[in-house]
């Protein structure tokens, strides 16, 4: 059942949020930063902390899982430099930082990062 399975749709069709998204996630994981709305923040920040805990498996199925959202430099960034530094902290990749608001439409900013 479709029960209480709301998304944010950030005032796009499926495909282009989606690729919006994802394209936010890789930028995330490539710079270790990136500067967006709160909106996007909070809908990008649980698909990063998802493919990190999925890189910290390490095996060819969670490399296969991640390649299939991420590109193969992403992934690769993902499973050599990112799972051995969160090897041992149990959740919480990311931090969320209020930034000002942005000059043309006043819209409230917010840096997305990795701890």
């Amino acid at each position: 059942m479709r029960h209480r399975k709301t998304r944010p749709t950030l005032d796009r069709k499926a495909a282009p949020r989606n690729a919006m998204l994802r394209s936010l996630a890789i930028s995330v994981v490539m710079h270790g930063r990136v500067q967006t709305t709160i909106a996007k923040v909070r809908a990008v920040r649980p698909i990063v902390e998802r493919a990190i805990t999925t890189a910290k498996v390490g095996t060819l199925q969670s490399r296969r899982q991640l390649m299939r959202s991420f590109t193969e430099v992403a992934t690769n960034k993902l499973l050599k430099d990112l799972a051995p530094k969160y090897k041992d902290r149990q959740g919480g990749y990311t931090r969320r930082i209020l930034s000002n608001q942005r000059q043309g439409d006043r819209a409230q900013m917010a840096i997305l990062e990795l701890v």
